[in-house]
């Protein structure tokens, strides 16, 4: 379910900076090293960690408390249940209902948001600084103290119905779905949609085992960031969380993600435009030279200015919003290019898409090309890290990765030391040829002649 939602928000970012970057901005400054401020780290004796980190001068702090579970710890028959446990998250606890958390939250001047996602859940918030152990308690009551009230099975799993409806009808959507299964097969990370019987047949007594099992101290880890009072803090998190069960460790169910070069045609008649996704498993984020391949991917399909996206949306004009990600999990990653392409263009677009990958392998960018890339590489982080969310994610990506701190502090200083041939040989070893798994929805009679060269196809 994350996965959708991930497409579609990476979509909307990309098309902002888009936009952005169609008006030629001043010449910025260098971008400066990223200093990641000092943190003080929790650890209690059932296994909770937390990070306080004293940040800014307005009054205000971001608490987000993570638990390391979601769908990754879903059964095969399971899938979405970790998304119908958040949502009785939010139906309160056992001595407040919804309405009374929501009230309590915006008190404190803020409001209360959970999040269900593939590797980690979390309940966050941003709230006036004198309220920060307030909201430590409040978080603490609903992720310890859910009420699971059986009146509300029903309308969650019909409001998770209609979402299932929307979501799998879009052919972003459906391409996205094939592309994880063909990847990670019945692997958590292949099971993008539930059907409606498995969705309708979950029981209340299914959450609560669900709960049960993954939600405890040992996987959770609290951020706090912001302006605050430490040692008022501490002592929240100490009375709040200290006497929590300590739970099992975070599943460790890395996938052994499969790729080889075949094309999977979906149906959609009439459709004027093909959805592609080419992709295959990559490093992920523990790699030493994962941020060489940032850049690459940058240089090829990760920014405006890519190759990939001049070439297909710019000068050839099949599409109008490009772009390639990677989607780094714990210890499994995956590159892709994703685009909506013109059907009379699909063939010729993925030609184009395939061009562009072996240009980079067989020549190193221009120096001038790298630096333009360096550059926005740099800025954007720097960026991203200038306000409290920023900061935490940035956090949390260490924490779910397992990295040092050094990787934020160096990030800035190891982009702008990638060279030409840095890129090219990233392309070379991780952009296999015939690895490519490729996924098109679209109008097969008039795209299947076009696509037949470029790989076996399946439909």
């Amino acid at each position: 379910m994350k996965s959708v939602k991930y497409i579609l928000i990476l979509a909307a970012m990309f098309i902002s900076v888009a936009f952005a970057q169609k008006e030629t901005p001043p010449k910025g400054s260098a971008p400066k090293d990223f200093s990641l401020p000092k943190r003080e780290t929790i650890s209690l004796p059932n296994g909770l960690q937390a990070s306080l980190i004293r940040y800014g001068n307005v009054p205000k702090a971001m608490i987000r408390v993570i638990v390391r579970t979601g769908n990754i710890d879903e059964k095969n028959n399971e899938t979405w249940l970790a998304d119908l446990t958040g949502e009785f998250l939010s139906e309160g606890t056992a001595s407040k209902n919804a309405e009374a958390v929501a009230t309590a939250a915006a008190n404190m001047g803020g409001s209360l948001n959970i999040n269900t996602g593939l590797d980690q859940s979390f309940v966050a918030g941003e709230v006036l600084s004198e309220f920060t152990p307030d909201f430590i308690k409040l978080s603490a009551d609903v992720i310890r103290n859910p009420a699971f009230p059986a009146a509300e099975l029903e309308r969650l799993k019909s409001k998770m119905l209609r979402d299932l409806s929307v979501q799998s009808s879009t052919p972003q959507s459906q391409a996205l779905e094939k592309y994880s299964k063909v990847m990670y097969g019945d692997h958590a990370y292949g099971r993008t949609f539930p059907t409606e019987a498995m969705l309708k047949s979950y029981t209340l007594d299914q959450v609560k085992s669900f709960y049960a099992a993954n939600f405890s101290a040992k996987r959770t880890h609290i951020f706090v960031v912001g302006v605050f009072d430490p040692a008022a803090v501490t002592k929240a998190i100490r009375e709040a969380f200290g006497d929590w069960k300590e739970g099992t460790p975070p599943t460790q169910n890395v996938p052994q993600a499969k790729s080889e070069r075949t094309i999977y045609l979906i149906d959609r008649p009439g459709a004027p435009q093909s959805t592609i996704i080419l992709g295959l498993p990559t490093m992920d984020a523990s790699h030493p030279d994962y941020v060489k391949f940032l850049i690459m991917n940058s240089i090829l399909g990760g920014s405006f200015g890519s190759r990939i996206t001049s070439n297909i949306r710019e000068n050839k004009g099949y599409t109008y919003s490009p772009f390639s990600a990677i989607t780094s999990r714990y210890r499994s990653a995956n590159w892709s290019e994703q685009a909506d392409v013109t059907t009379e263009h699909t063939g010729a677009s993925i030609k184009e898409i395939l061009y562009e990958i072996e240009r980079l392998k067989k020549e190193p960018p221009a120096k001038d090309e790298l630096e333009g890339i360096q550059n926005y590489q740099a800025g954007i982080f720097v960026l991203q890290n200038s306000n409290f969310n920023g900061i935490v994610n940035q956090l949390a990506f260490l924490n779910l990765h397992g990295l040092p701190d050094t990787y934020l502090s160096n990030y800035v200083k190891n982009v702008y030391a990638v060279t030409p041939e840095d890129v090219s040989n990233m392309a070379k070893s991780q952009l296999k040829d015939d690895a490519y798994t490729i996924v098109i929805v679209g109008d097969i009679a008039k795209i299947e002649k076009q696509v037949k060269g470029y790989g076996k196809i399946v439909k």
